[in-house]
């Protein structure tokens, strides 16, 4: 590993709500920069004027404050840092110093074709059958510097032609890199073209020039980004090269991408609107109302949207696979980073939040819990509300789901289930129920153990058929076939509450059945 100090960086464009696969990309700089006590950077690449979106900004460091994704330097942090500002766009007036170096170097040029000009290029080569490249073999009898002479460039620049400064990417070489995750990569430059570095047009960067030059300058030790950035790879380290800067360039590293749960192509939005899954962190409301759900919206615990997207490409090595944040910092490596693609399955991701549901508190569901059963009409004790919880809750996979399987503890049945009452609500079992119920009205210990032994042993005294007054009973308390046991039921709701619901029952099944 590189002996400089490890500085990672999480660079979004505000172009739109933060993907899942971007909160990977983020959790993995994290995970990476506080493993080797390093420093995780954000920086907001918005050279993309045409495509800003207001409020996603704010939207992303909002999804990485939800994962629990800390920001040491730059925007978000709670001190900028020395790099500061850290929006791309307010460092404008850096970039175009560069882009004159490279000219001045003779790694760049000055262009002035139109984007009519280009378009009719780009038809003639698909006419052709073949598709247009801005490459070595055309660029000198383009309308660039390299055909026009320093004064009539200088007179064009002067006039306010619009122009923009490319790469001059070196023929016949080969580009020989390093990536962490996938090994050397060799790419011959007769197959790049030369991208656009900086635009007259608005007076920013693109995003290639932009990113090399704030690496650099911020000391970024690691660039761990998306698969989807690989083709870039031979451009950059060619800048690096250009600027002088091959021994300090960062190392790199490309995650894979996010399949879809069919595992061909890669995860978005549309697939999460067709199978019902989110794909963004936090709801979002674009500028033109659309609405999209998050995960945390749709009752997901950060800790267990952090835990399934950890796993979506990298492996421990282990077969555990619930981890904490600090337990997956002290086991992250890039080299157990997979090459290939990771496939999101949507029922994995409820076997998550499942196995944490499980494993909070009775006292930390309670408190989620509350507001449910306020918006319900309900008010109860909070040792009550904390028993319950503990009782259903391996039944539930969201907070939301605790009102369903729980809500009979609270509130009595308003109906009972039809099937259930045809089974068992006939015969002699409502007579046994308005016998039982006279037991138990004199029962005074109200606990579950002695309820239990009291309900058990009039059934066996009187030679009563277990299974039918015991589901007989659980329909008159519950409502329904179903819930913990009847005893436990019982206890929590209380003696008159349960006598209550006995007679209840004795009027209103009678009528219904």
């Amino acid at each position: 590993m590189d002996k400089r100090e490890i500085r990672v960086r999480f660079a979004p464009s505000p172009t739109g709500p933060l993907h899942m696969g971007g909160v990977r990309t983020a959790l993995y700089n994290y995970l990476f920069a506080r493993r080797h006590g390093g420093k995780f950077i954000i920086r907001i690449e918005d050279t993309d004027s045409a495509r800003f979106v207001p409020g996603a900004e704010r939207y992303i460091l909002d999804s990485l404050r939800w994962c629990g994704i800390e920001i040491d330097e730059g925007i978000g942090a709670a001190t900028p840092g020395p790099h500061a500002p850290y929006r791309q766009s307010e460092r404008r007036d850096i970039y175009i110093k560069y882009a004159r170096q490279l000219v001045e170097a003779g790694w760049a040029y000055y262009a002035f074709d139109s984007a009519e000009s280009l378009d009719a290029l780009r038809a003639a080569a698909e006419a052709d059958g073949g598709k247009f490249s801005y490459d070595h073999s055309v660029r000198e009898g383009l309308e660039t510097s390299l055909r026009l002479s320093a004064e009539e460039v200088q007179a064009r620049i002067a006039r306010g032609d619009q122009y923009v400064i490319r790469f001059r990417i070196p023929a016949g070489e080969q580009v020989v890199m390093n990536d962490l995750i996938r090994g050397e990569v060799i790419i011959a430059t007769d197959t790049l073209d030369d991208k656009v570095l900086w635009k007259s047009s608005d007076g920013l960067p693109t995003y290639h020039l932009a990113n090399i030059v704030d690496d650099h300058l911020m000391e970024i030790s690691h660039v761990i980004r998306g698969e989807e950035w690989l083709p870039s790879l031979p451009l950059h380290y060619l800048l690096y090269r250009a600027f002088g800067w091959s021994d300090s360039q960062p190392l790199f590293a490309h995650l894979p991408l996010l399949l879809k749960p069919t595992g061909q192509g890669k995860l978005s939005k549309r697939d999460g609107d067709k199978m019902g899954f989110p794909v963004f962190p936090l709801r979002w409301v674009s500028p033109e109302g659309e609405i999209s759900v998050g995960y945390r919206e749709e009752g997901y615990f950060p800790e267990a949207f952090v835990n399934m997207l950890a796993l979506l490409g990298w492996n421990p090595g282990t077969e555990q696979e619930i981890f904490s944040m600090e337990e997956l910092v002290a086991l992250f490596s890039l080299d157990r980073v997979s090459k290939s693609g990771a496939r999101f399955q949507p029922e994995k991701a409820r076997w998550f939040n499942h196995e944490y549901m499980l494993r909070k508190s009775d006292a930390a569901l309670a408190d989620a819990f509350a507001p449910i059963l306020l918006e319900c009409g309900v008010t109860c004790e909070r040792t009550v509300i904390e028993r319950v919880v503990g009782i259903v809750k391996e039944r539930a996979t969201f907070v939301s789901d605790l009102w369903e399987l729980s809500s009979y503890f609270f509130v009595a049945p308003a109906r009972y289930d039809e099937k259930a009452a045809a089974k068992f609500w006939k015969g002699e079992n409502p007579a046994r129920i308005a016998a039982l119920r006279e037991v138990l009205a004199a029962t005074g210990d109200w606990t579950a153990a002695n309820l239990e032994a009291v309900i058990h042993g009039w059934i066996e005294d009187g030679g009563h058929p277990m299974g039918q007054v015991m589901n007989s009973l659980r329909l008159v308390i519950v409502g329904a076939s179903m819930g913990p046991g009847l005893a436990e039921i019982c206890e929590i709701i209380g003696k008159p509450e349960t006598i209550g619901r006995i007679d209840n029952a004795l009027k209103k099944l009678s009528v219904i059945v």
